[in-house]
C-alpha cells in the first residue's frame, strides 16, 4: 500500500506571514496524523521562510507517524538531521534561494558527496532517500551511493498529465522499474494532486510513499483538512 506523507511547509508559510503561532504548525501536523496521514514531511530551508529548525525538533518529539525531513544536505541541515534522527531524510539538490524543488540529483556526478552523506545518516539509523529525475541511470546511481530509496521528481508528470497521461507516466514507469531491479524503495513527490495521483498509483503500484503538500493544502481551503486527507488517501486506494 502506498503511504501518504503530508508536507506541512505551507502551514508554516501562513503562520510566518503574520508572526505568532497561528496556525500552530505542530498542532496541525498532529491533526493531519489523526485524519489518516501516514507521515509528515518538512523541508527546512536556510532562510527559514516556512519550517524552522525548532518546528522540526518539536515535531520529532510528538509525532507518532514517520517524520521525513527533506532538503539539501548543507552542514546546517545535516547537523539538524543528525540531531533529530527522523525516520527518513530525503536529499534534494536545492539552491539556497530556490522557490521550490526544480530538479533531481545527478547521482553520477555527485556520487562521492552523496555516498559520504548517506553513510553519515545511516550511522544514525536514518533511512536515506535521494531525489532524482525519472532517469534509470540516476536511479541506479542512487543505489551506488548507498540510498535506501529514491524519490521521483514528479513535476514533469503533473505538467504533462492533461495533454497525455500515457506519455507523461512512461519515463516514471521506466525509472520505477529500475528502482525495483536495484532493490530500492520508491517514493514520489512534487505537484501530485487529486487530478493526477490515482493514475500514478495505478501505473506504479509498488510506490512506497508519496509526499504531497502544496496541492493538498490548497484543496483543504475548499474541502476542509480532514476531508482532504481522506480524499487523497482514497486516490491511493488505501483503506483506513
Amino acid at each position: 500500500m502506498t503511504k501518504l506523507s503530508v508536507n506541512i511547509n505551507k502551514i508554516a508559510v501562513l503562520r510566518n506571514s503574520r508572526g505568532g503561532n497561528v496556525p500552530d504548525v505542530v498542532r496541525t501536523a498532529l491533526n493531519i496524523e489523526g485524519f489518516g496521514a501516514d507521515g509528515i514531511t518538512v523541508h527546512p530551508r536556510p532562510d527559514a521562510r516556512h519550517i524552522r529548525h525548532d518546528d522540526v525538533r518539536e515535531l520529532k518529539r510528538v509525532l507518532s507517524t514517520e517524520l521525513n525531513i527533506e532538503g539539501n544536505p548543507v552542514p546546517e541541515f545535516a547537523a539538524l538531521v543528525e540531531e533529530v534522527v527522523p525516520a527518513q531524510v530525503t536529499l534534494v539538490p536545492d539552491a539556497p534561494d530556490a522557490l521550490t524543488s526544480s530538479a533531481g540529483w545527478n547521482t553520477l556526478a555527485h556520487r562521492d558527496f552523496l555516498t559520504a552523506i548517506a553513510a553519515r545518516f545511516h550511522a544514525k539509523g536514518i533511512r536515506v532517500s535521494i531525489f532524482v529525475d525519472p532517469d534509470p541511470a540516476m536511479v541506479a546511481g542512487a543505489k551506488a551511493c548507498g540510498a535506501d530509496r529514491v524519490e521521483l521528481y514528479t513535476e514533469a508528470y503533473a505538467r504533462l498529465y492533461a495533454a497525455g497521461r500515457e506519455e507523461a507516466i512512461a519515463p516514471y514507469v521506466a525509472a520505477a522499474e529500475e528502482a525495483r531491479r536495484q532493490g530500492l524503495g520508491l517514493n514520489a513527490g512534487h505537484d501530485l494532486s487529486l487530478e493526477n495521483l490515482r493514475y500514478f498509483a495505478e501505473r506504479i503500484p509498488w510506490t512506497d510513499e508519496v509526499s504531497i503538500g502544496h496541492a493538498l493544502i490548497c484543496d483543504a481551503l475548499c474541502y476542509g483538512l480532514e476531508n482532504t486527507v481522506q480524499l487523497y488517501r482514497r486516490e491511493l486506494m488505501l483503506p483506513k
